[in-house]
């Protein structure tokens, strides 16, 4: 991954937004759609289901997740995503070249990027990369965008913490101008995308702040998998209450853990598992993050029986209007044609009725 830091004069456009975590974008809103409209752009005219993956780190597990690709198409999954974070073990510093790879294998499923960024990065490089992946996936890039939360990360970027949303802000207005100044274009240039203004954005948000800065933008909020059923649904009220139009509404995107088996042996390692993991990723996550994580496991996963699942999930859709629930299929210790039985249940049988309800 580059660790190339972009300098505060490359990102700042804007002279009179302090630095400072408090900075508000006076920005225009980039995306005006919303409701139905919305739903058309992403493809998500029925409620679907996405599955989200980790970085690629050696042949085996390359071959892991190509597995998953192929399996997530041929169930008819909406979309396969990947995080960007770096310097850890197991995660992905490179999403959009991942998704390259993913995208010369499938035809039909959408490639997404859960938190591309973008204060790490230069916004002419970014905006290109996207341009390129949107035409050669012939229009299936969706992109979540993110600030980063971890302070050591961000400093071996170049990047001060406090600087994070404005350079988020100053980052994404570079993008959208050029995408509108090279789609309109009678040319080929590298910087038009296929999909027009742009491919769909939406913001992975936790806290108050970026909650604000997603609506601000009218984009919507990507809820991550830490948080519990009832902060998201606080949280889309506050996502809500900001938008442009309040009263029209925002999609809604959640991103989940979820296991489904009949064997109480498999519900219980991945049970197991799972608080294992949570338990471990506690180091330079922010308060609100690890005050999440306190809350008990079914507030926030969702692992059991095929009615159990099934129910849960019914109430859950019901309650937030999810419009797409990605989940993951991975989790440590537990063996592959677990994970994969898990999958295909969610896929062909458990997802289709509660999204009918």
């Amino acid at each position: 991954d580059s660790r190339t830091p972009c300098t505060h004069s490359q990102l700042r456009y804007r002279a009179d937004v302090p630095d400072s975590d408090e900075a508000t974008s006076t920005s225009p809103a980039p995306s005006p759609f919303s409701g139905d409209e919305a739903r058309q752009i992403w493809g998500l005219e029925t409620p679907s289901l996405g599955m989200s993956l980790g970085g690629t780190h050696g042949t085996a597990q390359a071959e892991t997740h190509r597995t998953w690709i192929d399996l997530g198409e041929s169930l008819g999954i909406h979309s396969v995503w990947l995080p960007e974070m770096h310097f850890q073990p197991g995660v992905c510093p490179s999403p959009l070249l991942e998704l390259a790879g993913y995208a010369a294998r499938t035809k039909r499923i959408r490639l997404g990027t859960t938190s591309l960024l973008l204060p790490l990065h230069p916004a002419e490089k970014i905006a290109a990369e996207i341009a390129t992946l949107d035409q050669i996936s012939g229009g299936r890039l969706l992109i979540g965008l993110g600030r980063g939360f971890q302070k050591p990360m961000l400093e071996a970027f170049g990047v001060p913490p406090a600087e994070k949303r404005d350079r988020f802000d100053d980052a994404l207005d570079r993008m959208l101008a050029l995408w509108s100044e090279h789609n309109g274009r009678s040319t080929p240039s590298a910087l038009q995308t296929l999909q027009r203004p742009h491919p769909p954005l939406a913001v992975a948000a936790f806290g108050p702040k970026g909650l604000a800065q997603s609506a601000r933008r009218n984009l919507p909020y990507l809820a991550s998998p830490v948080e519990t059923f009832d902060q998201i649904f606080d949280n889309q009220e506050r996502h809500r209450a900001g938008l442009p139009n309040p009263s029209k509404p925002a999609l809604s995107l959640v991103m989940r853990t979820i296991f489904v088996s009949e064997s109480a042996d498999e519900i219980e390692a991945a049970r197991n598992a799972l608080l294992s993991e949570m338990s471990g990723r506690r180091k330079g996550m922010p308060k609100a993050v690890s005050e999440a994580m306190d809350a008990p496991l079914e507030a926030r996963a969702v692992i059991g029986t095929p009615d159990e699942v099934r129910e849960r999930l019914t109430l859950e859709r019901q309650r937030l209007g999810i419009d797409l629930l990605v989940t993951r299929p991975q989790l440590r210790g537990l063996k592959d044609d677990a994970l994969i039985r898990s999958l295909e249940y969610l896929a062909k049988e458990i997802w289709p009725s509660v999204a009918a309800v």
